[in-house]
């Protein structure tokens, strides 16, 4: 029964997590979709954990936990695979088409350039880089972060790509 109880957290979280970012478009809250799927995750999972306690007599909290986190894993893999994808941006904007298709050369010339945009005002909102002119430069926020980030890849045995590219 703990397993259930598991299971039902993680569909609290299923629906929970979408309600919180449409609350966060809809009142133009300024908190990260990650942290929203984290607040989503720690509720559900403290409801998981109360449901529990009262209704299964011999209640296994890492029998629940076990599969609530299987499927909240899943969900965020899943969620992190479609968000802010600039190929499923550009494979979206080709479906939408009427004839289904583009040229490259206008991909690149009108899509690509505004993808990037918007991945540039991300990190100016973030604070983790500035715009001096027509240039863009790391604040300190930046550089610990991408040190961070860069300690990561590397334990991850990720390359300088984003592809698993052990010359180094």
């Amino acid at each position: 029964m703990s397993f259930a109880v598991g299971f039902i957290a993680a569909i609290a979280f299923a629906l929970l997590a979408p309600v919180l970012q449409f609350m966060a478009r809809a009142f133009a809250w300024s908190i990260a979709p990650v942290i929203l799927l984290a607040i989503g995750a720690i509720v559900s999972h403290g409801f998981g954990v109360v449901l529990g306690v009262l209704i299964v007599p011999q209640f296994r909290y890492w029998d629940a936990a076990s599969i609530f986190a299987f499927c909240v894993m899943g969900y965020v893999f899943a969620f992190g695979a479609v968000y802010k994808s600039v190929s499923l941006e550009i494979l979206l904007s080709l479906v939408d088409r009427p004839e289904r298709t583009a040229p490259l050369s206008e991909v690149v010339e009108r899509q690509v350039p505004h993808l990037f945009q918007g991945r540039a005002k991300i990190l100016v909102d973030g604070g983790l880089v500035e715009q001096v002119d027509s240039r863009f430069a790391a604040t300190a926020a930046g550089r610990n972060m991408a040190g961070r980030i860069g300690r990561l890849r590397r334990f991850f045995g990720i390359g300088d790509t984003g592809l698993y590219d052990f010359i180094d």
